[in-house]
């Protein structure tokens, strides 16, 4: 609905939608110069950035992940900062500290000194390899964009966006992300192998120097104009209807599949209902619609709810994969 109550979009909605749409398929277009054979990632990167959400990258090493970010950070225009993590690896070295100075006559004072965390865009590689203290920093700053420091808030840059990467083998010297730090994370983006001709893409552009050339398209402003566009998109009662009727069926608790009562530990939260009625929106803004549909919801119930859900012990025995459980439900969600 729009803030007036109507179903239908304000005035010059349209024609913001439109022009929104334009510049969106040129950040498409130059992620796609040096991402080859990814489209349905780089779609979801930006829908994901384009919701205001933050991202878990998840694929084998060398499937091109520290590349997208550096690419969709330089396309989108956005100050970005990476940290690579290590099991020695603090929250100090992240968010930042005070530090006792001397100033004129004597007099002491404490200085906080900013941590790579106060940036647009930051990129943590292999976030599985930091302690879970230094994971559960960043808890405040996804959910909250800012952090606290001796009592102290310090507000992080608009927009704020948090890229993480995650390695799903070598999980020697790793950590387990918690449940609670997995549902701030408005997607998981599973980057598989490339296709043949995409891979040939790749060995033939080894050698040229202008495949890590990324032109600048949008900035900052324009990405939270955006974000504030999503917000005005009428989301219809039956959009609204067919997410919780998905989200409630992916809950042991309320659903009516078997499959759901007897292979998952723990369902979605709320944030995943608001999660798809936010990313639906952005996916139709991405592909020039002003309203979303069903194809929507369809194409992103997989990376929305793939890290909201837990299988259990007697999944793992009878061989059940959560992305079959996905499939059951996205076989029988309501239309709208």
């Amino acid at each position: 609905m729009s803030p007036s109550g109507s179903s239908a979009p304000l005035p010059d909605f349209a024609t913001a939608a439109a022009a929104a749409s334009a510049k969106l398929n040129e950040v498409r277009g130059e992620i796609g110069h040096v991402i080859y054979g990814q489209t349905d990632v780089i779609d979801q990167a930006l829908i994901s950035a384009l919701a205001g959400g933050h991202m878990l990258l998840v694929g084998l090493p060398g499937l091109a992940k520290t590349r997208l970010v550096s690419a969709l950070s330089k396309a989108l225009g956005l100050d970005t900062k990476r940290v690579q993590c290590t099991p020695d690896l603090m929250p100090t070295d992240i968010i930042g500290a005070e530090i006792l100075e001397e100033v004129d006559y004597g007099r002491r004072s404490f200085r906080f000194i900013q941590g790579p965390i106060f940036c647009q865009l930051l990129m943590v590689d292999e976030i599985n390899r930091a302690s879970p203290r230094t994971q559960s920093a960043l808890l405040q700053a996804m959910e909250e964009k800012h952090v606290t420091v001796s009592g102290r808030e310090h507000a992080l840059p608009e927009p704020f966006l948090l890229l993480a990467t995650q390695n799903p083998i070598e999980q020697e010297g790793t950590y387990a992300l918690p449940e609670a730090q997995l549902d701030r994370f408005l997607m998981q983006i599973n980057i598989g192998y490339p296709s043949l001709e995409a891979e040939r893409q790749i060995m033939e552009n080894t050698l040229d120097e202008t495949e890590s050339n990324v032109r600048a398209v949008l900035y900052a402003k324009d990405l939270l104009d955006y974000q504030a566009l999503i917000h005005r998109m009428p989301l219809s009662r039956q959009a609204t209807d067919s997410i919780l009727t998905l989200v409630r069926a992916a809950r042991p608790e309320t659903s009516p599949h078997e499959i759901v009562k007897n292979y998952v530990s723990w369902g979605p939260s709320p944030r995943a209902s608001r999660a798809l009625g936010l990313l639906i929106r952005a996916r139709a803004l991405l592909q020039g619609r002003l309203t979303p549909s069903m194809s929507d919801l369809t194409a992103l119930l997989y990376p929305t709810l793939r890290h909201r859900m837990a299988l259990n012990y007697k999944a793992r025995t009878d061989g059940v994969k959560l992305d079959d459980i996905l499939s059951v439900l996205a076989r029988s969600m309501p239309g709208f």
